[in-house]
């Protein structure tokens, strides 16, 4: 009976993993419509986030079928538990995505990001699909080294959130309010989009240590510096 329900846990995981699939082709094609203007593949990115909608709640009722047939305890608890806050985390960032779609879908025929800072911008989209990316496969892998090294690499989506508000706030800014709302909320977007990356890693060092994510980080840390 054990058996069954771990390979029913492991199967919770794969799901998880695929809607992270999802939400970074979500990522990836929003930012496609953005930089290229592309109303169509926004229109597509807004649509298809139904699709994510729809596996959250499947994997919310296998994981909540699974505590009321299998009442799971301790750590399989904690694994199940976690299960339901990735997928919710998951979902957000799927919305993210379609965030970003419908600002490149507001601005069309024009394109939402002014030249000068579309470097930055397509830096932030990188990082971020990077991140999503990596946070699949720690779902599936279940490593812990990766997840506290995705932790540390979203200080670099900070320091670029940093510099996109540097230069819209600059006096050679020569855009206009409106777009630099639309740089100011993309920003946001993106920069969220890797903050729930960073909190899937953090849940998955808990399913596997039981322990804070943070002391764990110090830990390897403080071993890495002493080696």
């Amino acid at each position: 009976m054990r058996d069954v329900f771990h390979e029913q846990l492991d199967a919770v995981f794969d799901d998880l993993a695929e809607i992270c699939r999802r939400v970074e082709s979500s990522v990836h094609r929003a930012t496609e419509s953005l930089l290229g203007g592309d109303a169509a593949l926004a229109e597509q990115v807004i649509s298809d986030d139904i699709e994510i909608d729809r596996a959250r709640e499947r994997v919310e009722d296998n994981a909540f079928s699974l505590l009321s047939l299998q009442a799971p305890v301790a750590g399989d608890l904690r694994v199940v538990v976690a299960a339901l806050r990735m997928v919710s985390e998951l979902e957000r960032m799927g919305d993210l995505s379609v965030h970003v779609a419908k600002i490149a879908r507001l601005r069309v025929p024009a394109i939402a990001v002014p030249d000068e800072i579309r470097p930055t911008v397509q830096r932030m989209a990188e990082i971020a699909e990077d991140m999503v990316t990596r946070a699949s496969q720690i779902i599936l892998s279940r490593d812990v080294r990766a997840a506290i090294e995705l932790g540390r690499d979203d200080e670099i989506m900070d320091q670029l959130r940093r510099t996109s508000f540097a230069q819209l706030l600059s006096d050679d800014w020569a855009h206009g309010v409106e777009a630099a709302v639309d740089i100011a909320l993309l920003g946001r977007y993106y920069e969220r989009i890797a903050d729930h990356a960073v909190s899937i890693a953090h849940r998955v060092v808990f399913v596997v240590t039981g322990e804070n994510p943070r002391s764990v980080a110090a830990t390897e840390a403080a071993a890495e510096a002493g080696a």
